[in-house]
């Protein structure tokens, strides 16, 4: 069980593009940002207490950050969660 701080250091919030409308729409999928030394098992965990959803499987990735002037990059780490049939995550609505 993850405390609700936790939780908030895990998920960092949702991930809009095309990409993950589409995959939202025909897999089930939800796109979180999350942090960077988060694991697949806390991910899981911390979404299933924040949205009492049930959560089939995740799957993450590091996205490279594009460089910038002071020669820095600005990765982030991405989440992609599957949820069970039936269930679903509507950041704008609520849960449904």
């Amino acid at each position: 069980m993850v405390d609700k701080e936790g939780v908030f250091k895990i998920i960092r919030g949702p991930h809009i593009s095309e990409k993950a409308t589409v995959a939202a729409e025909k897999l089930g999928t939800v796109v979180l940002k999350v942090a960077k030394d988060a694991t697949k098992k806390g991910i899981k965990r911390a979404v299933e207490q924040l949205f009492g959803v049930q959560v089939r499987s995740v799957n993450t990735l590091i996205v490279k950050g594009k460089l910038k002037r002071q020669g820095r990059r600005i990765n982030i780490k991405k989440a992609y969660v599957m949820l069970e049939k039936g269930q679903n995550i509507d950041f704008i609505g609520g849960v449904e």
